[in-house]
């Protein structure tokens, strides 16, 4: 991963450590909703009895907050990105060499891609910093 992280990020990370006590480096913007990536074994604790830490950033942050699975490789690339358009529903992903691929019909697609483009060019940087691949609509 070879993304920059800003001031900003740095602040959200070490208030995520210091609310759950787990050490993540992978937090992210989509949609004005502020996610975190842990490792699998690490998401009932990340999350808090109740929902009481994600509850808590919440409130903190004046935000959205969301906990997800950490990707280990292009395999759980469906999966990753289900997670961060959730409630929306796509019909297919095509994992190439070089690029993700996502079909869906045209009221998903236009929610995907947002008023100009803007959630489009976040999953498209989200997607390079992941799995270093570009990402399309089709």
């Amino acid at each position: 991963m070879a993304k920059t992280i800003d001031m900003q990020d740095i602040m959200h990370l070490n208030l995520f450590e210091k609310v759950t006590r787990i050490r993540t480096r992978f937090c992210f913007k989509y949609n004005g909703i502020i996610f975190f990536c842990v490792q699998k074994m690490f998401m009932s604790r990340a999350i808090g009895e109740r929902g009481n830490n994600v509850r808590r950033l919440s409130q903190i942050l004046n935000k959205k907050i969301k906990v997800i699975r950490y990707p280990e490789s292009v395999s759980e690339a469906r999966e990753f990105i289900e997670a961060i358009v959730d409630p929306v529903t796509f019909k297919g992903l095509e994992v190439n060499e070089n690029e993700i691929i996502l079909s869906g019909n045209t009221q998903t697609k236009a929610t995907i891609i947002g008023r100009n483009k803007r959630r489009l060019v976040e999953m498209q940087s989200i997607i390079k910093d992941f799995f270093g691949r570009d990402f399309r609509v089709s």
